[in-house]
């Protein structure tokens, strides 16, 4: 019987621990050694059997690629080129393109799917349409591709239209065609697609040009500002037969945000810098306009972006234009967020007015920079007055507030429809008889449709437009006789040219009365104004008269109503008119009617100069009905003279056009009565 201690149990080379790794059997190592060799063996036979597969694949493949080719190249013929695309991948095979007919496409695509050793065909072809309209695009999306897409002209080709496009295309760049072929193209498309194409070489990334039949459409950003400029000089001149649809093209963005407007010493203005986009632009060189006050605006701004975080550009803009209209000559500098101005101010009055502008005028967001003014004698002493279509504008220098009083007093009654805006400034040095000049100037300058006059030390220059020839061919003759000794005149005035159209068959008479029927010249009470409502007919009545040489125009006032009180408002310029238009008395007249009423007045100027100094306590008589009829009769004169100022301005001669004397005056009822007299 075996003791306990020999049990395996108890034993302690049982434990795990202490169990030694005991050697394979011979026949374990026997069989991994076959399947190692049986491996390596086999190798070589998995191998052969991988080439066989592969040999065999592309084999198929080579003759799948060579029959789909047959079968696309047949689908040129009578083609510009093979509508059918093919790819291959393996034994797969994909189908592009248009047909020109339903059946062509199915047969073709019946002979694909018959090739041998074909696993599956992806058909994508289609049949070519009618497009209307015909939307063909062009977009760039990365800096080295350019993608189109749309329709593109079944009759062109995508090979021969790629071919047409690649010299337009951006450098570097490649072009994918995903537009399909359509009928319906515009003509000269491939032209037009040229066009579109080279345009994107000034573009960014992201850009698109669209054909819409005959409309080009772009949108984008310039890459630089001589892109831009390109840009708007290539846009200016689309291919012929085609115009422009949309333009959206964004300025680039800049840097270094410039702006500078220079006044020169004869007050045109030079712009200069950057302009954040066209509209700005013209808001721009619209208050430069204003600026000159009628000088020349030399624009040579450059379209960009860039204007500082919290620049206002229009506030901007309003600033330095302020301070551009203190200078005589100089220059106002916006860069780097900051604000500069230095030049010859316009006397030193502007200087302090510019130095205040600079310390609280200054939009926000703008630093103050150098202000570097003086201030010179002025000279040439220069005054302006602009004629506008419903403003005059005084500006320049005038030497005191008595002459600026008497010259705005000559100018509102003369000018009384537009208003008046007085920005001259005062400022001693101004030339002899500046007064007298001014005054015989104003009037000529109130006959004219638009203009400008101009003082420049004693030289007086006159340019506008007339709407006759005749009053330009007057003003001429006139005015240079009218200005004080020593003071030279330079009348530029230009006008239509004469009516010589032969009169219509009929009778001038009749067809004055045709002109004038339905439309009666009635004054307002007690005036001698022209209503708006009588120019129409005077002009047709002027151009009657020039088609009508043989015939003079004659001229009859009318009275005012019994009992009509007179209005307030009258026409000073046509009161004026009417008296240096009226015929002085002969003196024997003066003479006769100074005896007639010599001793009914003496007796009221010895009473007079007697009553000096005593108050009138005694009402005024009334009128005698002579005294009315006579005052009546004065009106109407005044009023046919008015008439006949008006026609000869506008271009009838002197001698055909006149206020008869004798005639008596027409009623109220009928208006001012014209007539014509061979």
């Amino acid at each position: 019987m075996s003791s306990p201690s020999s049990s395996p149990s108890s034993s302690p080379s049982s434990s795990p621990s202490s169990t030694p790794t005991l050697p394979p059997s011979q026949p374990a190592r026997g069989r991994s050694r076959l399947i190692r060799v049986g491996w390596l063996a086999g190798l070589p036979v998995l191998a052969l059997i991988a080439a066989a597969a592969h040999l065999g694949t592309t084999r198929v493949t080579e003759r799948l690629e060579r029959q789909a080719a047959e079968i696309a190249a047949a689908t040129g013929e009578g083609q510009p080129e093979p509508w059918l695309r093919v790819s291959i991948k393996g034994r797969d095979l994909t189908a592009a393109g248009e047909a020109p007919e339903a059946t062509q496409r199915e047969a073709v695509i019946g002979r694909l799917a018959g090739i041998q050793g074909l696993r599956r065909l992806d058909d994508r072809t289609g049949v070519i349409e009618e497009a209307s309209p015909f939307v063909w695009s062009v977009e760039r999306p990365a800096a080295d591709r350019v993608e189109a897409y749309g329709s593109r002209p079944a009759e062109v080709g995508a090979f021969e239209l790629a071919q047409r496009l690649k010299p337009a295309l951006p450098r570097d760049t490649t072009l994918s065609d995903r537009a399909r072929a359509a009928r319906g193209a515009p003509r000269d498309f491939p032209d037009a697609a040229a066009f579109a194409v080279e345009r994107l070489q000034d573009l960014t990334t992201g850009a698109v040009a669209t054909l819409n039949d005959t409309v080009i459409s772009i949108r984008g950003e310039a890459a630089s500002l001589a892109a831009y400029d390109a840009l708007r000089t290539a846009l200016a001149n689309p291919p012929q037969g085609y115009t422009l649809g949309t333009v959206e093209i964004l300025p680039p963005v800049v840097g270094d945000f410039r702006f500078s407007v220079a006044r020169r010493p004869d007050g045109s203005l030079e712009l200069n810098g950057h302009v954040a986009s066209e509209g700005a632009r013209e808001e721009i060189r619209a208050a430069a306009a204003e600026a000159a006050e009628g000088a020349a605006v030399d624009d040579r701004m450059h379209e960009a972006r860039g204007l500082p975080q919290g620049v206002d550009g229009t506030e901007l803009a309003r600033f330095v234009f302020r301070l551009a209209g203190l200078l005589h000559e100089g220059r106002v500098d916006f860069e780097g967020a900051t604000v500069s101005v230095e030049g010859n101010a316009l006397d030193s009055g502007a200087v302090g007015e510019a130095e205040a502008l600079m310390r609280e005028g200054r939009p926000a967001g703008i630093a103050v920079g150098r202000v570097a003014l003086t201030a010179r004698p002025i000279v040439p002493y220069v005054l302006r007055i602009r004629r506008g279509a419903d403003s005059v504008t005084v500006s320049g220098h005038l030497p005191d507030q008595a002459t600026r009083e008497a010259l705005l007093a000559r100018l509102n009654p003369r000018f009384f429809r537009e208003s008046i805006q007085d920005r001259t400034r005062l400022a001693a040095g101004a030339p002899a008889g500046l007064a007298v000049a001014l005054a015989a100037a104003v009037d000529p300058l109130s006959t004219l449709a638009s203009g400008e006059l101009t003082v420049t030390g004693t030289d007086l220059r006159l340019t506008g437009t007339s709407l006759y020839p005749e009053s330009a061919a007057r003003l001429r003759r006139a005015l240079p006789q009218a200005l004080p000794s020593g003071w030279s005149t330079t009348v530029s005035v230009s006008a239509g040219e004469p009516v010589t159209t032969a009169a219509e068959s009929g009778p001038c008479g009749q067809r004055l009365a045709e002109r004038t029927a339905g439309h009666p010249l009635r004054f307002a009470p007690g005036s001698t104004a022209l209503a708006p409502e009588f120019y129409p007919v005077l002009d047709a009545v002027a151009a009657l008269a020039r088609a009508c040489p043989g015939e003079r125009i004659e001229v009859v006032g009318h009275l005012d109503p019994a009992g009509a009180k007179p209005e307030t408002r009258s026409d000073p310029v046509t009161e004026e008119a009417a008296k240096e238009a009226a015929p002085k008395p002969a003196k024997a007249d003066s003479k006769s009617a100074k005896e007639r009423e010599g001793k009914g007045r003496k007796g009221k100027t010895e009473t007079r100069d007697a009553a000096k100094s005593e108050p009138k306590t005694e009402p005024k008589p009334e009128k005698t009905e002579a005294e009315t009829a006579e005052a009546g009769a004065d009106l109407a004169r005044a009023r046919a003279l008015a008439v006949v100022d008006y026609l000869q301005k506008a271009g009838v001669p002197l001698e055909r056009a006149a206020a008869p004397t004798g005639v008596a005056p027409l009623s109220d009822r009928q208006g001012i009565g014209l007539s014509l007299r061979s």
